[in-house]
C-alpha cells in the first residue's frame, strides 16, 4: 500500500495557539472566582491568546488567515446538509462549519473576557479597567456577572459542538483531525476530491 503525502496546514503559532486556548480557558472555567488570582491570570491569558489570535488572522499564513475559512451563510447551510447526508466535501484549512466555530468562539471568548475584566475592575478595583469603571451600581456589577456566566457558559457549548464536528468529520473523512491540530500535517486532497474544490 502506497503510504499517503501529506502537507502542512496548522503552522506552530495556531497550534500554540489552540491548544494554549484549551488550557487557559480550562483552568479559567474551573476556578471561577473560587481562586480569583489562578482565574483572573487564566483570564488574560485566554484575552492575550485572542489578541494574537486576531493579528495572525490577518497576517498569518493561507491557513491560519480568517479569509480562508470565512464562508457565506448559503455555504454553511449547505455544508452542514451535506455532513448529515455523508457527503460533505473535505477540506485542507477549515470547513465551511469549522470556520464559523472558530468566529463564534472568538466572539464569545472576548465577550467573556471583557466582561471579566470589567467585574474585576467594579469588585476588586484592579485590572485595567479599573480606572474607568469606578463607582457603577450594583446593578451594573450584577447585570455584568450575569452577562460573563452566560459566555463562560456559552463557550462550553461551543466547545462540546466543536468536539462533535471534529469527531464527525474524522470519522467521515478517516482523518484524525484532532491530531493534525498536534502536528500540524493533514493528508492531502486526492484527484476527487480537489475535482469538488
Amino acid at each position: 500500500m502506497k503510504p499517503q503525502q501529506t502537507i502542512k496546514v496548522w503552522d506552530p503559532f495556531v497550534r500554540i495557539f489552540h491548544w494554549g486556548l484549551v488550557l487557559a480557558f480550562t483552568v479559567a472555567y474551573l476556578t471561577e472566582e473560587d481562586i480569583l488570582s489562578i482565574h483572573t491570570l487564566a483570564g488574560y491569558v485566554v484575552l492575550g491568546l485572542l489578541s494574537l489570535r486576531l493579528v495572525w488572522g490577518l497576517i498569518g499564513p493561507r491557513y491560519a488567515r480568517f479569509s480562508d475559512f470565512t464562508y457565506s451563510l448559503s455555504s454553511i447551510k449547505t455544508f452542514l446538509k451535506d455532513t448529515l447526508n455523508f457527503r460533505a466535501r473535505r477540506y485542507l484549512g477549515h470547513n465551511p462549519a469549522g470556520g464559523a466555530m472558530i468566529l463564534l468562539l472568538i466572539a464569545s471568548l472576548l465577550l467573556t473576557s471583557f466582561t471579566g475584566l470589567a467585574i474585576y475592575a467594579l469588585a476588586e478595583q484592579a485590572g485595567p479597567l479599573a480606572g474607568i469603571l469606578t463607582n457603577s451600581s450594583e446593578f451594573m456589577e450584577e447585570a455584568l456577572e450575569e452577562t460573563h456566566e452566560f459566555f463562560a457558559n456559552f463557550t462550553l457549548f461551543l466547545v462540546f459542538i466543536h468536539i462533535a464536528g471534529v469527531i464527525i468529520e474524522s470519522l467521515l473523512h478517516r482523518e484524525n483531525l484532532a491530531r493534525s491540530m498536534v502536528t500540524g500535517y493533514k493528508r492531502v486532497l486526492d484527484i476527487n476530491e480537489e475535482k469538488h474544490s
